[in-house]
């Protein structure tokens, strides 16, 4: 037999009602010994921005700018991980450098043009991240020289990318905020804020 529920009570909204807004103390003030699942951005929460691989660089921009974001996650026709693609590769060199190269407008480049395919892709295993600290993520990000690392889940059935850490969202946990595409002066910062 089906569990019946009952209706929630509901009431006339007062005038004059307010938004609510995030808190801003939550992510703020974290530092080297909290856990780093508090800064892991949690796909099984979050839903991955995705494009397709023959979508135009600018159209890939343009999607990333829209939501506010820095990276997306390259699908297949399967859905399946072919890569990611970046900020920082579609507004650095590269794309100038291949539109010169193959004598094309850079504006008919497409995503896979571009991309960091997933045959050079690393991951952090999610177990790790579970027990790992803040401290680990930034020194983690700082030797792969990267914005971001994927966080995998292993299961029977093959690994699922379950989340991404990056330097932005640990500079945003510290209450700073980043240069775009310098790496090593992010890093920089952050462990200045970290100290």
């Amino acid at each position: 037999m089906a569990r019946e529920f009952p209706p929630l009570s509901v009431a006339a909204l007062r005038h004059g009602a307010r938004l609510s807004q995030p808190v801003q103390g939550v992510l703020q003030r974290l530092d080297v010994e909290a856990p780093a699942i508090r800064i892991m951005t949690d796909l099984t929460v979050i839903a991955a921005a995705t494009i397709a691989p023959g979508r135009g660089i600018e159209e890939a921009n343009d999607a990333m700018i829209r939501r506010g974001i820095r990276l997306l996650f390259v699908l297949d026709a399967d859905q399946r991980l072919a890569g990611l693609v970046t900020a920082t590769d579609i507004l650095g060199e590269k794309p100038l450098r291949l539109a010169v190269e193959r004598g094309v407008p850079r504006r008919e480049l497409v995503v896979s043009d571009i991309m960091i395919h997933e045959d050079q892709l690393e991951a952090i295993d999610f177990q790790t991240v579970l027990s790992a600290k803040v401290g680990h993520v930034v020194a983690t990000l700082k030797a792969l020289g990267r914005q971001h690392a994927l966080v995998v889940e292993r299961a029977a059935g093959g690994d699922f990318v379950r989340g991404i850490l990056s330097a932005t969202q640990v500079a945003r946990s510290l209450g700073i905020t980043l240069p775009p595409g310098e790496i090593s002066r992010s890093f920089a910062e952050i462990e200045a804020a970290l100290r």
